[in-house]
């Protein structure tokens, strides 16, 4: 499976497709290992990437993954089939604004990684299908290192990007159900523990 990883990667730089950054990535997996993680919902699949290590940290853990975008959904399957992870990762090809899940459905553990302007969006959709003391884990809080320096950027699309992750921090710092502490890792992590 390492050669396919290292493919990933590859592929990844070689389309210009953005990938969770190793720190972060180890940092989740560790996560898994150590509080028993045994359902993950992902938001926003790429290439299957992270979904893949992520149903690789144990042996019980079960991955469902969203992606809207068709080429990216192709890859992903691909990319699951070729490291036998077809048991351990269900690939669902919708927006994840649209999708409705099945009530009763429960994780453990709730991965944003998608359009960072709808980061509040995803929260408030997918909060409720956390078991109780479940997790949202969110990437690129700190986005580039533009994350609390928006006043200085230009006008435009990665200024209001900016200021819209910048209202996401804010929005789990203030937010009573949520104990969420912020990591330096990688492009920066939360993680947000119900208090269920």
């Amino acid at each position: 499976m390492k050669q396919h990883i290292l493919e990933m990667e590859q592929y990844a730089i070689d389309n210009n497709i953005p990938i969770i950054e190793k720190p972060s990535i180890a940092f989740i997996m560790k996560y898994i290992k150590n509080n028993n993680v045994l359902n993950v919902l992902e938001i926003g699949s790429a290439i299957g990437y992270s979904s893949i290590l992520m149903a690789s940290s144990t042996k019980d853990v079960q991955v469902t993954t969203i992606e809207r975008d068709e080429v990216r959904y192709m890859e992903c399957l691909k990319n699951v089939k070729k490291c036998g992870m077809e048991k351990k990762i269900n690939v669902v090809f919708q927006d994840a604004l649209e999708l409705n899940l099945i009530d009763e459905l429960r994780y453990d553990l709730i991965f944003i990684d998608a359009a960072k302007g709808q980061y509040i969006k995803f929260f408030e959709k997918y909060k409720n299908y956390l078991n109780p003391g479940g997790v949202i884990i969110t990437d690129n809080i700190k986005f580039h290192g533009y994350v609390g320096e928006s006043s200085k950027l230009d006008k435009g699309n990665l200024k209001s990007l900016v200021e819209k992750i910048e209202n996401y921090v804010e929005f789990l710092k203030n937010n009573p159900e949520f104990d969420t502490v912020f990591k330096d890792i990688g492009d920066g992590l939360s993680i947000s523990t119900w208090k269920k």
